[in-house]
């Protein structure tokens, strides 16, 4: 899998209330929180016999 940071950096920082900041070092644990959980959801849909990822493996 690349390494490059699956989330956007631009995106996230809408999601913020005025006045909230954000660390980069926090994208950081954000991506390494994002990856985990598709991991996870290709492994419940591979369990199930898919081949495509619904919601309901997130």
């Amino acid at each position: 899998m690349p390494r490059g940071r699956i989330i956007v950096e631009s995106k996230v920082r809408e999601l913020l209330p005025e006045g909230m900041r954000l660390a980069s070092d926090a994208l950081d644990g954000l991506d390494a929180v994002v990856r985990e959980i598709v991991r996870k959801a290709v492994q419940r849909c591979q369990a199930n016999g898919r081949k495509t990822i619904i919601k309901e493996d997130f």
